[in-house]
């Protein structure tokens, strides 16, 4: 049954006043918000707040010298206000995106994508859909082994051609519109998952009410618990999540996934797509496990958070002060009808209990503390530059630059292994930069030999340290022609 205009007037109308999504986009400054946000998440799921409020602080400062985001609003405060819309989240002192935001960010991004919406590729995944659907829904199973016959001998048929020598080559076109098909499936992952984690976040709301308000027993909450992570696993988010869990729970599936993505992007044609898309395929495996390794947090913390609510007895409190809040509006509601004088004299006692005193000194009052001597201390101007001294204890490495300074080096020398590398440049900043150099070798999949190496370097203090690590052969062959496409 269609809706009619009416019911799809209605429908609209209610997303906009409901959805936070539609709320951000509409924001008067939502492009600084978008922005902002999509900078500050560019490397990270969850940023620490004391690091972005330095770097909206820094922004806002930088928009008003050049007239882009002239505001008077402080940092805090528009953290705050995009925390209580539901565009962020704030969880132990960090700060992630809400569905709500990656659903705006996400159309946001479809819009700058001048890609045809109409490709071979959708035509071929609809196609792919139906025919899988069509055989999982199938009651006769002989029906359903013809089917499926019919799907091997295609899949015959190829496989003959390959041995015939009947090699058809594929056009950059069918590369181009598969990686676009890929980036759009697989960015709405990353927002199923946040839907997941934004359930997750309103069933242990939705369990403390009830547990105050029917007073429910451990058994009835934990039932709750029970049918509610049901609830959540039935859902389209929930399937993708757990499906996408149970390929990362496999080894050699996520390999094989994690190389047909490599393969897919050496082709000559992948660089005719989006930066950004191709980045983010290039780590794709990475974030949704990140965001995986995420959800389970949350539902971890959910259930002990649960957990020490029920066995601290704070559902129970909080009945009894809501049992005691409605008697008094009662009787509040009542005592403008009664007869009775606000100049009433009242004989009450408050109950408060006894006072134990095993001393003297033990009436006395506590007094405060002595006055702490400050005549040595010296004041000093606050300063906007930051001291040598401090920049020092930030001077952290770098890897990208580490990745770079070292696929220059292969490119003028050939093959080398981490202790070749370390002997044409020596290692000046310690265990930081030797690891960095072992962490960008792992990520282009260098060769490890059997035997292992010693490292000789130095570190910040001047201190000679020797290291042995695994024999790893680096050749430039193995970098991609872009470094921002490297797992680190």
């Amino acid at each position: 049954m269609f809706m009619s205009f009416q019911e799809k007037q209605a429908r609209f109308k209610r997303l906009n006043k409901e959805s936070p999504a539609w709320a951000l986009l509409r924001a008067e400054n939502a492009p600084h918000i978008l922005a902002f946000v999509d900078d500050l998440f560019a490397n990270q799921n969850d940023i620490p707040v004391g690091r972005a409020k330095a770097a909206l602080e820094a922004e806002l400062k930088n928009g008003t010298l050049t007239g882009v985001w002239e505001t008077n609003s402080k940092a805090t405060t528009y953290l705050r206000n995009w925390i209580d819309a539901g565009w962020l989240r704030e969880l132990d002192d960090t700060l992630s995106k809400t569905n709500a935001c990656e659903v705006a960010l996400r159309f946001c991004r479809s819009l700058d994508h001048k890609d045809s919406s109409i490709t071979a590729s959708h035509l071929r995944t609809v196609q792919e859909a139906v025919s899988r659907l069509a055989i999982a829904v199938t009651p006769n199973p002989e029906e359903k082994r013809e089917m499926l016959e019919v799907k091997r001998n295609v899949i015959q048929a190829e496989i003959d051609a390959l041995l015939a020598g009947n090699v058809k080559p594929v056009t950059g076109g069918e590369v181009r519109d598969g990686l676009r098909e890929i980036y759009q499936l697989a960015s709405v992952l990353t927002g199923d998952f946040r839907l997941i984690e934004d359930e997750i976040r309103q069933m242990e709301k939705d369990l403390r009410v009830q547990m105050i308000e029917e007073g429910a027993s451990k058994g009835e909450v934990l039932r709750g618990l029970i049918d509610k992570e049901a609830l959540v696993s039935e859902t389209d988010a929930g399937q993708a999540f757990e499906g996408f869990f149970q390929l990362i729970m496999n080894n050699n599936l996520s390999d094989e996934l994690r190389e047909q993505i490599k393969l897919i992007l050496s082709h000559p044609s992948s660089k005719d797509i989006a930066k950004d898309q191709r980045v983010f395929l290039s780590h794709m495996m990475r974030e949704l496990s990140k965001e995986t390794t995420q959800i389970i947090k949350v539902r971890r913390r959910m259930e002990e958070s649960l957990r020490y609510f029920i066995d601290s007895g704070a559902h129970l409190e909080n009945q009894a002060v809501n049992h005691l809040l409605q008697e008094l509006e009662q009787v509040a509601v009542h005592f403008k009808d009664s007869d009775i004088s606000l100049r009433t004299s009242l004989n009450i006692a408050l109950e408060s209990g006894n006072i134990t005193v095993r001393s003297p000194d033990g009436i006395n009052l506590r007094i405060p503390e002595d006055k702490i001597d400050t005549s040595d201390v010296v004041e000093e101007a606050n300063s906007y530059e930051p001291s040598t001294k401090m920049l020092g204890y930030l001077n952290a490495v770098q890897i990208k630059k580490v990745a770079s300074n070292m696929k220059s080096n292969l490119i003028k020398h050939g093959p080398m292994t981490i202790s070749d590398l370390a002997n044409r440049v020596p290692i000046k900043q310690g265990l930081e930069e030797l690891v960095a150099l072992i962490r960008v070798a792992k990520s282009v999949n260098a060769t490890e030999l059997p035997d292992t190496e010693e490292v000789r370097l130095t570190d910040r203090n001047g201190e000679a340290i020797k290291a042995k690590i695994p024999k790893l052969l680096v050749s430039v062959k193995q970098f991609p022609d872009d470094l921002e496409e490297l797992e680190l």
